[in-house]
């Protein structure tokens, strides 16, 4: 068995015994302190490390519990983050924090996923008469409001000269918008994963462009500002878990395909593989030029008018581990 193995593969009966034994590192049946964690059905390392118990197991060094928060979308987790029903989000994409920012969250951004531009992409069925991007004009597209996939279709029409008020945006949910996409209600869509990959594979698709050299797609995950404050020796273990779910993901992306299929409501593993190898999981500490595209992303839904104001992406907090 290899080390990546042996570091996600705890069977439920083994960590059974190790309860029923009492060993030093299971979890107390009463621990002094909750974190509370946000996430989605597509956050793939915190479901990871929801499934496997390991950041369980390391933040118990510290008489720390978790309580698990399953949002619909990246707003309202953000949502939730700012009034203080949780202390940590798992990742969002971009243009979730400039949001919140404008809404005038207090955030901290916590960790990023380095760039994984071919994660999302603007799509059409096979038998549209929409060759290019210039041909979007007028044309009904299905996109998720503040979403990733938001950003590179305004910059995908930048690029192709159009305005985003040259076309009729439906904002939908990606289940929303698969429904309405294969149904002919609407005439493209912009999308993410795993959901890109499901319709590529389930659907005739042609794909109008992707990321690459529009939108790096980095996701963030963000914590509370006084939680960052306060709590910098369990930030640290939930960072490094991160950081070493991303490296047993790549390293072993059929096992990681296996454990997500069912928690991705049994969509086929090989779609599931698909999916994860557009995404990079390296997992880094947020360094304040990586704001950059943030303020980007910003100044674009401002322009387009779509975020209600300017904000200084560069001002908000960035956690450290030291």
């Amino acid at each position: 068995m290899t080390q990546h193995s042996q570091f996600f593969l705890r069977p439920i009966l083994a960590m059974g015994l190790v309860a029923a034994l009492s060993l030093s590192f299971s979890l107390p049946a009463t621990a002094a302190e909750k974190l509370r964690i946000g996430y989605q059905k597509s956050s793939t390392l915190i479901s990871l490390l929801k499934a496997n118990g390991n950041l369980e197991q390391a933040l118990a060094k510290l008489d720390i519990s978790i309580s698990w928060h399953e949002f619909s979308s990246g707003q309202p987790l953000l949502e939730a983050l700012n009034v203080g029903n949780i202390d940590l989000s798992a990742d969002v994409a971009d243009t979730v924090p400039v949001f919140a920012q404008a809404a005038g969250a207090d955030l901290t951004y916590f960790a990023q996923e380095s760039p994984s531009p071919t994660a999302q992409a603007v799509i059409v069925r096979n038998d549209s008469a929409i060759k290019n991007l210039q041909q979007l004009k007028d044309k009904k597209i299905a996109v998720t409001k503040a979403a990733g996939s938001h950003y590179l279709l305004i910059a995908a029409l930048a690029k192709a000269g159009l305005k985003f008020s040259d076309i009729q945006p439906a904002y939908l949910s990606p289940a929303d918008g698969r429904a309405a996409f294969e149904n002919g209600k609407v005439d493209a869509w912009v999308t993410w994963e795993p959901f890109l990959s499901a319709a590529q594979q389930q659907l005739p698709t042609r794909t109008l462009t992707d990321g690459t050299g529009l939108a790096n797609y980095q996701r963030y995950y963000l914590t509370s500002t006084s939680y960052a404050k306060d709590h910098q020796k369990a930030l640290k273990i939930v960072f490094a878990e991160l950081v070493k779910t991303g490296d047993w993901l790549r390293a072993n992306p059929k096992q990681g395909a296996d454990i997500l299929s069912p928690l991705w409501g049994n969509l086929p593993s090989q779609i599931v593989e698909l999916a994860n190898s557009r995404r990079s999981y390296q997992v880094t500490l947020v360094q304040p030029d990586s704001l950059n595209e943030q303020q980007k992303i910003a100044d674009a839904f401002v322009s387009e008018g779509v975020l209600p104001k300017a904000i200084d992406a560069h001002a908000v907090p960035i956690w450290t581990d030291h």
